[in-house]
Formats: C-alpha cells, structure tokens, sequence
C-alpha cells in the first residue's frame, strides 16, 4: 500500500470576510483508513471538506486529494455524502437511485439490481416505488448513503451519516461503512458521535474554532488528555492518595485517573489494604466522550 495521503491539507485558512474560520490547519489522511473529523457546530468541519472538494476557494493553504487539487472528474473514486442532502424529492426511490448509478457508469440494468438488494437490506424494499418525498427523514437518509456508496469508491466523505438515527439503524450504517473500509475504501467520517468514533476510526482531528485541538490515532490523543483510567465498583471509602485522581463518584462506583508511571495493579492493591471492598473493576483510557468535554465545556458540546 501507497504510503502517499490520500488527502493532504497543509497551512489551510479560510476567512469570510473578517471572520476567520480555519486557522492554520494541517493534517493527512492515509489510505485505507478511517479517519475521523470531530468537532461541535461551527468548529470547521464542513467548511473543510467543501474547501478540499472545491465547493470553497481557500484563503491560503493546499488541500490535495490523491496529490492534487479535486477535479470533478475524480467524481467516480470519490463518495461524497453532504450534510443536507440532495435527492430528487418527486421521483420513486428506485428512479433516482437507478439514476445515480448511471451518472456514475453504471449499466441501468446493474444500477437497478444493486438497488433493489441495497433497499432490501436497510429495510426500503417495499419502498422501492415510493417518491422520495413520502419518506421520513431517516429513509431518505439511508437512500442517500446507498447513491453514495453504489460504485464502491476508493475515498468516501460522510458527513454526519447517521444524525436523527435511532440506535438500531445507526448501527445498521455504521456496519454498511465498514464493510466499505474493509472493501479498500478511505473513510472520512464528519461527526460528533463519539462512540461511532471509537469504534470505527484509526486516526482523528478534534476541531474547535478552526484550529486542532488533537490529532493522532485514537490512542494517542486519549493518552493526551489524561491517559488511563480504572473503572471500580466498590463499597467502603476511597483513600486520598497521590497516585490517582478520582474522575467520577457516585455511591458504589467511581473512576479514577491513573498518572503515566502508576500501575494499575498498584492502585488496586492500595485500595484493598485500605479496606476497601472491590466488587469489580476494569483498566481503560479516557474516553473520547470526556476528552470532547474537557475541551468544549458540557454546555458549548450539546450546542
């Protein structure tokens, strides 16, 4: 495998008027991974991707998809699907997804197949004759992804692929983008779902302001922000003690923040010899959901 980035952004600004938007902003993505683009609302997130797709003129900066800039005419490698979505809302579901897959080289007889057996999958097989407009906002969704994935492209840009999803169809979507990964394809994904994130990406830029907060495989950055932790269920009184920091209280159950040279084991030996009675416990990192917090504050992060 090519160890060139698929994409490549370096020294990217982007200001509309006298706001500036994205400051400085460098990173890669490397092929055949899934690369996470995190932030809350009005981070850069968006702006970045239509800046790398052409939409936008930066400021300054490179933005490099397959080492140039994005010619329409890469459409074919590349799988974009936008925010707001773009379908046409008068024809039958089946009419419109025959006829991306047209657009994209596809016989229609092979773009018809592909979409009955795609709609069969995420439940829209009776729906196959129904206009676009008749569906909810989570069918059309799934609609959408299927025009966005029916060429297997080599690079797929999802951004924010599964807002307004329940549980059980987000999974669903989140399987359906894997099985694209696990294909070949360049996963970026656009979102604040952390745990989609944890389960999914390799690497992740968090934004906030137009600026990198972290930058680094998932691990990297969770070490960054705090490194490990233990998770305990317990009865009895925690201890004051300099080799951890107690992260969260609640009446049987707390976690603790492990400084880098501190053992787990050591903690947990610590806190038997201090009568403390452990009903279970466990060893992780910080989550991406915390670390999310620590930067944005809990009231800007639900904005």
């Amino acid at each position: 495998m090519s160890d060139t980035p698929v994409i490549d952004v370096r020294d990217f600004r982007m200001r509309f008027g006298e706001q500036v938007v994205i400051d400085d902003l460098s990173f890669e993505v490397r092929p055949g991974e899934t690369f996470g683009l995190l932030g809350s609302n009005g981070s850069g997130k968006t702006t970045t991707i239509r800046a790398l797709l052409g939409i936008y003129t930066p400021t300054a900066g490179t933005l490099l998809v397959e080492g140039r800039r994005f010619d329409p005419a890469q459409g074919s490698r590349l799988g974009y699907l936008p925010e707001e979505r773009g379908l046409y809302r008068k024809e039958s579901v089946l009419d419109v997804m025959t006829y991306f897959g047209q657009l994209k080289g596809q016989t229609r007889d092979a773009a018809s197949g592909w979409s009955r057996e795609y709609l069969g999958r995420v439940g829209l097989a009776d729906h196959a004759k129904v206009r676009v407009d008749k569906l909810s906002g989570g069918q059309q969704q799934k609609v959408q992804l299927g025009v966005t994935i029916m060429n297997s492209p080599s690079i797929l840009i999802l951004d924010e692929p599964t807002k307004g999803f329940d549980p059980v169809n987000r999974r669903l979507l989140m399987d359906l983008v894997d099985e694209q990964r696990q294909q070949g394809s360049t996963v970026v994904m656009v979102t604040h779902q952390m745990d989609e994130v944890e389960r999914l990406c390799d690497r992740i830029l968090l934004l906030k302001d137009g600026r990198a907060e972290a930058y680094g495989t998932v691990a990297e950055v969770q070490d960054a922000f705090g490194g490990r932790r233990l998770r305990l269920t317990f009865s009895g009184t925690l201890p004051q003690s300099p080799n951890y920091r107690v992260e969260v209280s609640e009446r049987n159950y707390a976690e603790l923040d492990l400084p880098e040279a501190v053992e787990p084991n050591l903690v947990i030996r610590e806190l038997l010899d201090a009568g403390v009675q452990l009903r279970g416990f466990e060893s992780a990192r910080v989550s991406l959901e915390e670390i999310f917090l620590q930067v944005y504050g809990e009231q800007e992060a639900a904005a």
